[in-house]
């Protein structure tokens, strides 16, 4: 009988079979392996399904062999990702809003590569949790792109920037003109991806929505800002930026009753200095981009937390409160 060409592939169709039909709850015996071969238009032999499965484990394929009531069979009982692994990366790319829906497909399904195909249907199953909303710019995988080659070729970039009407329609900012900045970092947000740069016209470092850029370009003019950006410790940024809205820094002090202890080191970290005021009450010294979202946060909790100073920054809050009540 004439050898198929796909002969020499024997060992890796094996290794892919073995990948893709088995896991430790599932295995394939060597009469099945045989008739997967087969339907590949490739012949073996017991014997040489014996000798191929041991070149696979030296390769580093961790295959055992299992035996049971109904026989003897072979299975792939680790990999590279764990399933534990892979449900948080599929977490990670439904939940995010920047990677549009039928993107997110896309990265499950190769996600989904990475497991057996009787694990992948844990995994499919996930993809149906939430009706999530995402965003409508299918581009942003190329400005994402264009962005990184700016910052590895040490270049600025220009694009333009858009704003959603009630209408739905996008309405270009500056009328159009184009937006020339230094790129320095890409940060995920509050379920956003963030561009961080320095704008050299107002010297300023500034933050942009990814999806909301449009027709990128990377120019031939080096990067400025280097200076502000040298130790920058972009944890921080984000701290003490709300929503990614900026403002002016202050050194603000609150003070909140105890049972607001957990939120406030979930937003300002374990590294905050926290005193004791009295039985109920602690106090926080924090450094934060006084704006309206900053405030608005405040306002959640009501009288659990209180603006001790400065008082610039009770004033805005005395300010938003008087002007979000006189709607009423």
């Amino acid at each position: 009988m004439p050898k198929s060409s796909n002969q020499k592939l024997k060992l890796i169709y094996l290794m892919k079979i073995l990948l893709e039909k088995t896991d430790e709850e599932h295995g394939m015996t060597t009469a099945d392996i045989i008739a997967a071969l087969a339907a590949q238009g490739i012949s073996a032999e017991r014997k040489s399904i014996y000798d191929d499965i041991e070149a696979l484990r030296l390769f580093g394929i961790d295959i055992v062999k299992n035996q049971n009531g109904r026989g003897t069979d072979y299975r792939v009982v680790s990999r590279d990702f764990e399933m534990p692994e892979l449900k948080l990366l599929v977490d990670a790319v439904q939940s995010s809003k920047f990677i549009t829906r039928k993107k997110s497909d896309e990265l499950i399904k190769k996600i989904e590569g990475f497991a057996s195909i009787h694990e992948a249907r844990q995994l499919h199953r996930q993809v149906y949790v939430a009706n999530r909303i995402k965003t409508m710019n299918e581009s942003i995988y190329l400005t994402v792109d264009k962005i990184h080659s700016a910052i590895t070729l040490n270049k600025k970039i220009t694009f333009q920037y858009f704003e959603w009407s009630p209408k739905k329609e996008k309405i270009l900012r500056h009328d159009g003109a184009l937006y020339s900045v230094s790129p320095w970092a890409l940060t995920w947000d509050d379920e956003n991806y963030y561009l961080i740069a320095y704008e050299s016209s107002s010297n300023l470092i500034k933050h942009y929505r990814v999806d909301k850029m449009l027709k990128i370009s990377v120019t031939d003019d080096e990067r400025e800002g280097k200076e502000l950006f040298d130790g920058f410790d972009m944890a921080l940024y984000s701290k003490k930026t709300f929503g990614m809205f900026g403002g002016k820094e202050e050194t603000v002090r609150l003070r909140c009753k105890n049972k607001m202890a957990n939120i406030i080191i979930d937003r300002f970290g374990t590294e905050s200095i926290i005193s004791c005021v009295d039985s109920e009450h602690f106090e926080i010294t924090v450094k934060v981009a006084v704006s309206p979202v900053f405030l608005s946060w405040l306002m959640n909790f009501g009288s659990d937390i209180k603006i001790i100073s400065p008082q610039s920054v009770i004033e805005k809050f005395k300010n938003l409160a008087k002007e979000s009540l006189e709607q009423y």
